[in-house]
């Protein structure tokens, strides 16, 4: 056993299991590329400031759970905690909101890092696939990826999930909302940090999970009955949608996700065979997000779906995807000239696109046979000194178990024809 182990609350993405975080990425990705997002990846770290200013110093994510250091250089950096902030940041940084094509339609894939308790579907290292719509104000586009990502769970064969949806209101509705959600707030037997979120952002208390808080919450004025009429029309405009698209969702008065940045459109995704850790991704509209970090106004929206708690949910269902083999062919040599032919017609296989593995290390017959059972292959090479003087190598079905000889020349584009 190694000395080292990997760190606490952490995972290592190993095979077999990893074809499955493979395929909920692609599965995930696939209609966002169709819908016209392009590909954007930014480095695992950024200024402090950007999650402080974006996320919120008040929320949990700033406060306890960013991993924040100081370089030799004297520079503040986190390990990026969410990626909302750090694509806009790019954006911004290479001016794709002044190449006059708005939105700008962006998506992206990687790891994320929050110092939690660890527990079954929360990690201190974990994985998210997202989208951003950067720089338009159109309850179309918050329609649009939400469809998108009802879709992209359905592909993947996934059901038993809902779709939370509420508004949070706008600069003009939201500060009339917050004073009566603070005086109610000021008359709970709160503990002092809350009481103090209260003071800075109050509907972060309405996220707080523990039950001694949320029991007290039962007659909390709810943000629907403060909206303004066009956060109001907004909203109906969103549902309308969506539901015109067929997707089933769910109002929630109280959801208001985890950061201070969204505004009007908010939504969850929830599995309720995950226990605690329901939520398998979420989003919102940011409007104010750009202004927040130093740029112009760029009303915008988007979304981030946990992988990890994707592959959990379809666990929890029983699902199993449909994964590409990772061997269709194995070539077993007997013997050097044999080596040398195989490895020649393994490496042509593959530059054809069939996924071709080879016996290494000289083993003999009986073992290189059980290699390539384990494998997964569908088609098994074998060739001796006997069969390449006779010009053949003998095919094996491992499916029927039946043994063909087929000439040198030939096996490559027998094997292609076969395997369509």
């Amino acid at each position: 056993m190694s000395t080292f182990q990997a760190p606490k609350g952490t995972y290592d993405l190993i095979p077999p299991r990893s074809a499955q975080f493979l395929a909920v990425r692609e599965g995930i990705a696939s209609p966002l590329r169709s819908a016209g997002y392009g590909y954007v990846e930014t480095p695992g770290f950024e200024n402090v400031e950007l999650f402080a200013r974006g996320v919120g110093e008040s929320t949990d994510i700033v406060t306890k759970e960013m991993y924040a250091f100081e370089t030799k250089g004297g520079d503040k950096l986190a390990l990026r905690p969410e990626g909302t902030a750090s694509v806009l940041r790019a954006a911004l940084e290479a001016n794709l909101h002044r190449q006059g094509n708005l939105p700008v339609k962006l998506w992206y894939s990687g790891s994320y890092y929050r110092y939690e308790q660890p527990q079954a579907g929360r990690y201190r290292h974990f994985s998210q696939v997202g989208a951003e719509a950067i720089g338009a104000e159109d309850p179309a586009l918050d329609a649009e990826l939400i469809i998108l990502a009802d879709q992209a769970y359905r592909s993947l064969g996934l059901r038993n999930f809902r779709i939370l949806l509420n508004s949070l209101g706008d600069k003009e509705c939201r500060p009339v909302y917050r004073e009566a959600l603070q005086n109610f707030l000021r008359g709970l037997d709160l503990d002092e940090d809350t009481l103090r979120r209260a003071e800075i952002n109050p509907l972060r208390v309405l996220d707080d999970k523990r039950e001694s808080v949320q029991k007290q919450l039962g007659e909390a004025p709810l943000l629907r009955d403060y909206l303004c009429d066009a956060c109001k029309a907004y909203h109906e405009e969103v549902r309308a949608l969506i539901t015109a698209a067929g997707v089933v969702f769910e109002d929630d008065p109280k959801l208001v996700r985890g950061l201070d940045y969204y505004t009007r459109t908010t939504f969850e995704f929830v599995h309720d065979g995950l226990g605690s850790q329901s939520a398998v991704g979420g989003g919102g509209r940011y409007d104010g997000l750009s202004e927040m970090i130093g740029g112009p106004a760029l009303p915008s929206v988007g979304w981030a779906l946990g992988v990890d708690r994707t592959v959990l949910a379809l666990e929890a269902e029983g699902v199993e995807l449909r994964l590409p083999a990772s061997t269709s062919v194995y070539a077993v040599p007997l013997g050097e000239e044999a080596r040398r032919v195989l490895f020649a017609k393994v490496t042509e296989l593959r530059k054809l696109g069939v996924a071709a593995d080879f016996a290494y290390g000289g083993r003999g017959l009986k073992g290189a046979m059980k290699s390539a059972n384990r494998s997964g292959a569908r088609y098994t090479i074998v060739a001796g000194e006997r069969d390449l003087a006779e010009g053949v190598v003998q095919l094996k079905d491992m499916e029927s178990g039946e043994q063909t000889a087929i000439a040198v020349n030939e096996i490559v584009a027998e094997l292609e024809s076969k395997l369509g």
